[in-house]
């Protein structure tokens, strides 16, 4: 499957899987890392300490998730700025919006100078150097 089909189809594009490629075991807490945007390290810390507390619970969910949720496609590829989006929608709004006035700024120096006269006169110096 082509992934811009895959990005495409809202259906897919936050799902949860669990992620064997990634993972130790079954991969649920690589899958649970990507669909909520956390690091991976930090989940599966998370998962040995709440083992640590409710070890039956803990233990039981990462089984019935093991079986129950389905293998994560293997042409599914990383979207690092999915990721992002995910994880802070406003940090990266404002990353965006940055950009956006910084490449406005420069297209209006780049429009005030080619409506300029010094943009006539450098044109002359060229055609006479040349």
């Amino acid at each position: 499957m082509n992934t811009d089909q895959y990005y495409a189809d809202p259906r897919r594009a936050h799902r949860l899987y669990r992620d064997p490629r990634r993972g130790m075991i079954f991969g649920v807490c690589a899958g649970l890392a990507e669909y909520f945007a956390f690091d991976l390290k930090v989940t599966r810390i998370l998962t040995v300490i709440g083992a640590m507390f409710a070890f039956p619970l803990v233990f039981a969910s990462y089984v019935v998730l093991g079986i129950m949720l389905p293998r994560k496609p293997e042409s599914d590829v990383y979207d690092p700025v999915q990721k992002q989006v995910r994880s802070d929608p406003h940090d990266m709004l404002s990353s965006v919006r940055y950009r956006f006035r910084d490449l406005d700024s420069r297209l209006q120096r780049l429009e005030k100078y080619v409506t300029s006269s010094r943009f006539d006169l450098d044109s002359e110096f060229r055609r006479l150097k040349d």
